[in-house]
């Protein structure tokens, strides 16, 4: 890899980084139910709403098309993986993929159900607060695994992923 082109665009990283700003302040900061905690799950549901929406007219890299994980390209990755083959995608790779769009769900599924915890039909259901709290959960665990893979797969890649989060441009090691 030469001189390296923008990967992910400024949209897409600050996306990113506003998100994992939210999610962060709602899981250690913010107290459960305050309005502050339900300001910024509606502000990270909005996020996910314009990186949907960016996923479909942004940028090369930042559309869906460039990496949605189909069977077929999740399969392809898997093969070359186990083959030793750690090529760099120019974006996500397909289980790079998978990682990013289960995350945007959880956080819209979280904004969800917080929302419906506030409305009368809903309000003091356990049942939501229970399953709020295991999606919370639930998206903590996956956040420490994509950071893991992160680290892992630049590693692999011999590509800086962390440094083009907020560069734009994957660097070699």
């Amino acid at each position: 890899m030469n001189a390296s082109p923008i990967t992910w665009d400024r949209l897409v990283r600050t996306a990113h980084w506003c998100l994992v700003s939210c999610v962060a302040a709602n899981l250690f900061l913010l107290e459960e139910g305050d309005p502050p905690h339900r300001w910024a799950g509606y502000l990270a549901s909005g996020i996910v709403l314009v990186r949907l929406l960016w996923g479909f007219i942004g940028s090369a890299h930042a559309r869906f098309s460039d990496f949605f994980p189909t069977p077929s390209r999740l399969l392809q990755q898997w093969q070359a993986w186990r083959k030793g083959d750690f090529t760099p995608h120019a974006g996500h790779n397909p289980f790079g993929a998978v990682m990013m769009l289960s995350l945007l769900t959880l956080v819209l599924a979280l904004g969800l159900t917080g929302w419906l915890m506030g409305t009368d039909r809903f309000w003091g259901e356990e049942w939501l607060e229970e399953l709020h709290e295991g999606l919370a959960n639930l998206l903590m665990g996956l956040v420490g695994l994509h950071a893991l893979a992160a680290i892992i797969m630049s590693r692999l890649e011999r590509v800086r992923l962390i440094r083009a989060m907020f560069t734009g441009r994957k660097e070699p090691l």
